[in-house]
């Protein structure tokens, strides 16, 4: 019996090499200025973008909600793309993976976003539209999307 595991992928092209891109996945000051839904900011983050390191960022909703997720680096390609894993501080023993890849194209980079392993198809959805708003915080950081 084989069972599909819910997942998610994103695919944005964005007006800024890929070196750029990547370093607004690793520099947590950069991270901090579009991670997360249009309805919360960064409160911290941690970025230890080596193979092995881990990230933590605190998420405060406008409500006052507070979110904490972080997870460790599997793989880390400057300028290429990064794999880690993925888990709320409320629900540890729910891990999943984000493999976010960089391609070098005219005009900037096309970032793949891929979030699987999620526990359910409710979880996936959630987590669609979070990156979704997330993603669009990224874009407006560089200009339109191209």
């Amino acid at each position: 019996m084989s069972e599909t595991v819910p997942s998610l992928t994103l695919v944005r092209r964005l007006r800024a090499a890929p070196e750029q891109v990547f370093a607004a996945w690793v520099r947590a000051e950069v991270l901090a200025t579009w991670f997360g839904p249009h309805h919360t900011r960064v409160e911290a983050a941690e970025v230890d973008a080596r193979v092995g390191g881990r990230f933590r960022v605190v998420l405060r909703e406008e409500n006052g909600d507070r979110h904490e997720v972080g997870g460790t680096y599997a793989e880390v390609v400057p300028g290429e793309g990064l794999v880690f894993t993925w888990a709320w501080a409320n629900a540890p023993e729910r891990q999943s993976r984000v493999s976010v890849r960089l391609r070098a194209v005219e005009g900037g980079t096309e970032l793949t976003l891929v979030h699987d392993r999620f526990a359910d198809a409710d979880t996936a959805g959630r987590h669609r539209r979070g990156w979704t708003e997330s993603l669009e915080r990224l874009e407006a950081r560089f200009g339109a999307a191209i």
